[in-house]
């Protein structure tokens, strides 16, 4: 059994559903509740509060513990169920057993990984968190799950690889630590994504040939013209609504989308390691978890892949990784246009964001599970109500001390400040407090989401 590096990051919130979707929807209530509740979350793991860390309130329950909030953004709520417990009635805690027991069980049963350490620490999970809360991640102690809006959204319980996608994230925090940010956080995303799909086909019995290959095909309710959050057999095809927009999603290297937007595109771009996986998946036949997705863990935890690997250096990882299936790995990622090279590493990327007029504040957030950006600004001398709080914080705040401190993280957001002529970018966990007041301000009109 190989031995996985280990690569320490930031504690990380993963969200299923892109920035980008959340602000073409219109959500930026949604957005601002994530960042409120990660931020919370990375205080209490700061100042040690209880149920942090891999034990908690679930390490005296069992392997995993569903918890309820009630509908409030205190983590982790009310514990409700646990391992080996009857069914609670409440769908959504039903929901999310089911769920992580099969994620888990994926990992131990076919690649003899007990928990997403390694080392079976406990799960913790929370549904019913936040009032219409469309949204899903993994803040890097717990995974945490919204019941949706009612309108676009359903539970996002309702989908069992969205558990699964959550769980390998940390999975993968606690192996190659990919960089969340441009080609490695497209590939952490495209991981996530694989053992979703590898851990949904298995509990359906699909071989990989038979298998319709949706990410969060439940999530949608009816009337949105979606089939799913993604599609890896067909990256930019999932859906095509009034509402959302066009997925857009590429499916070869040729199209690869260059922004600065959700931590350098990686909801987005993870379309085209999607696609590789898929195309291998088949190609070697069989079922995708014991076929292309024991490749991909291989891969994963061998060694070879860097937390700042690009598309060629984790293709040629998974390459060395096949044995006998090499040929047919190294051909699914010719077909996405990318050549395996061992040892590629993504460019690095970050700096200031573009600036904008003098006198103005505008604040740029993007990245969190849904890949949406969401982007405002405030005239300091155009007589809005909120110029004056905003002029007095920018007047304190040095940019070049409020330089991040840690590197993005999976399905966390990124935000792009422009301070009256001053630019930084920082990950929302390092956002200070004075940095978080103005993006409350400035992205919220009537001032701070109720928490």
């Amino acid at each position: 059994m190989t031995l996985a590096r280990q690569h320490p990051q930031p504690t990380v919130r993963c969200g299923i559903v892109p920035p980008y979707l959340l602000q073409q929807l219109g959500y930026g209530d949604t957005l601002l509740l994530d960042d409120r509740i990660r931020s919370r979350r990375a205080d209490r793991r700061r100042g040690g509060g209880a149920g942090d860390g891999d034990g908690g309130a679930a390490a005296v329950r069992g392997a995993w513990t569903v918890h309820d909030t009630g509908g409030s953004t205190d983590l982790p709520g009310r514990a409700v169920r646990s391992a080996g417990e009857p069914a609670s009635g409440d769908a959504a805690v039903d929901e999310a057993a089911a769920g992580i027991t099969g994620a888990l069980a994926l990992f131990r049963e076919v690649y003899d990984r007990d928990s997403y350490d390694g080392r079976g620490a406990p799960v913790s999970l929370t549904v019913h968190c936040g009032r219409d809360y469309a949204n899903a991640f993994w803040d890097g102690t717990q995974l945490v799950f919204g019941d949706g809006d009612g309108e676009v959204f359903a539970r996002f319980t309702k989908a069992a690889d969205v558990l699964a996608h959550e769980l390998a994230h940390a999975v993968t925090e606690r192996t190659a630590g990919l960089v969340y940010q441009g080609q490695s956080g497209a590939l952490n995303e495209s991981v996530s994504d694989v053992f979703a799909a590898c851990s949904e086909q298995r509990l359906l019995g699909q071989q990989a040939a038979a298998a319709d290959w949706l990410i969060g095909a439940e999530l949608f309710l009816p009337g949105v013209q979606a089939r799913a959050l993604r599609d890896m057999a067909a990256p930019g095809t999932a859906y095509d609504d009034p509402r959302l927009g066009k997925d857009p999603q590429p499916a070869h290297l040729d199209d690869y989308v260059d922004t600065t937007d959700d931590n350098g595109g990686v909801h987005i771009n993870s379309g085209i390691p999607n696609r590789a996986f898929q195309l291998a998946a088949v190609a070697v036949g069989g079922s995708s978890w014991a076929g292309a997705g024991r490749i991909w863990y291989d891969a994963l935890t061998g060694g070879d892949v860097r937390p700042d690997s690009d598309f060629a250096g984790f293709a040629a990882a998974t390459v060395a990784a096949a044995g006998s299936s090499a040929a047919a790995v190294e051909e699914a990622w010719r077909q996405v246009g990318v050549r395996p090279v061992a040892g590629s590493a993504a460019p690095a990327t970050g700096g200031a964001a573009p600036g904008g007029p003098l006198r103005t504040v505008r604040v740029r957030r993007s990245g969190g599970f849904v890949g949406r950006t969401v982007e405002a600004e405030v005239d300091l001398g155009g007589g809005d109500e909120r110029a004056a709080a905003l002029a007095g914080l920018v007047d304190r705040i040095d940019a070049r001390a409020a330089r991040p401190a840690s590197s993005p993280m999976p399905d966390h957001f990124t935000y792009e400040f422009d301070l009256d002529g001053q630019q930084v970018r920082v990950p929302e966990q390092d956002l200070t407090d004075d940095l978080r007041a103005v993006a409350d301000l400035v992205l919220r009109p009537d001032g701070p989401a109720d928490a």
